[in-house]
């Protein structure tokens, strides 16, 4: 029923490609006040405005930048309403879930769930190489990435699930109405996406293989589930404990939270295990709480179109 709700005759492909530009253009419109920032910032040091992004990222103290950077996945947010209400004529409920409203108990056990395995996972390392990290804690600054990124990181990884996850999602399903090609198609672009982060500088492109492959395991349960609840719980968890938990010098984001770590970064087993034996353990236990059944239907099957008079019902203001 997910898919189905987006899949409609005058949803044709066209309008998703407008609509992805539409989403990135006020993606753009959300970074022009950090723009403005660092050209303030470059004008009143006499500096050369940075044309490499990571040192635009560094010109400011993290819980600035992180503020700053955020924003623009609001006005995304924005975006991905605007196109879904206007141009799709769909509610915003439709690309969110299957069921009459969204599960919050869904979002909050992922959450939970996902969030004790980060934080217990961190220890096991800390504990076997407690010299390759520093205690980087300082109370107020953590506070208030605390707030900073309860309020706003959620509303990233959103934006992302929702693109991914769910407008993409259904857009794919309409050009090629089956399930294995939205699942594959969402999973590559969402893995390519992260390609000019600063860890795949560090790792080499081997940390594709994580990046997606967590993709297609969002992906996956999202499908199975029928709704992208599960995935917005995971996705929010990782990267919220991420920066209140550890940072690097080599991350994406630098960030007061509690460690640092000082080590050089290295593709290893951590890059693998979580794809190859992590994520099908959630998978696992996902699918004997919510009796998970027909997996090659609900991840490979055809879009069943008879469906749409449903689908058109649910939708409806």
């Amino acid at each position: 029923m997910f898919l189905e709700q987006g899949v409609k005759p005058q949803n044709h492909f066209w309008k998703y490609l407008l609509g992805s530009v539409f989403i990135i253009t006020a993606s753009f419109v959300g970074q022009i006040p950090f723009s403005i920032a660092v050209l303030y910032k470059s004008f009143k040091e006499n500096a050369v405005f940075p044309t490499d992004n990571d040192l635009a990222l560094k010109m400011f103290q993290p819980n600035l930048t992180l503020f700053l950077v955020m924003l623009s996945f609001v006005f995304a947010f924005a975006g991905i309403y605007f196109v879904v209400k206007y141009m799709h004529h769909q509610t915003l409920l439709s690309v969110t879930t299957g069921r009459k409203k969204v599960d919050w108990n869904r979002i909050l056990f992922s959450f939970v769930l996902w969030a004790l395995f980060s934080v217990i996972s961190f220890f096991v390392l800390y504990f076997q190489s407690p010299e390759k990290f520093v205690w980087n804690f300082k109370l107020v600054p953590f506070l208030i990435l605390a707030v900073i990124g309860t309020i706003l990181i959620p509303i990233q990884t959103s934006t992302e699930e929702y693109v991914f996850r769910g407008y993409l999602m259904q857009g794919f399903a309409n050009l090629d109405k089956n399930r294995w090609f939205p699942l594959v198609m969402t999973s590559l672009i969402f893995g390519s996406m992260h390609i000019l982060n600063p860890e795949v500088t560090k790792m080499g492109y081997i940390i594709m293989v994580y990046y997606i492959g967590t993709g297609l395991f969002l992906g996956i349960i999202t499908l199975m589930d029928d709704g992208m609840e599960l995935a917005l719980g995971f996705h929010a968890a990782n990267n919220l404990i991420g920066a209140l938990l550890v940072t690097s010098d080599w991350s994406v984001f630098q960030t007061h939270s509690i460690f640092k770590d000082m080590s050089e970064p290295s593709a290893g087993a951590d890059v693998i295990l979580p794809v190859v034996i992590v994520y099908p353990i959630l998978l696992f236990i996902f699918s004997k709480k919510y009796k998970w059944t027909n997996w090659k239907e609900k991840l490979t099957g055809k879009i069943d179109e008879s469906d749409n008079e449903v689908s058109e019902f649910l939708n409806l203001n």
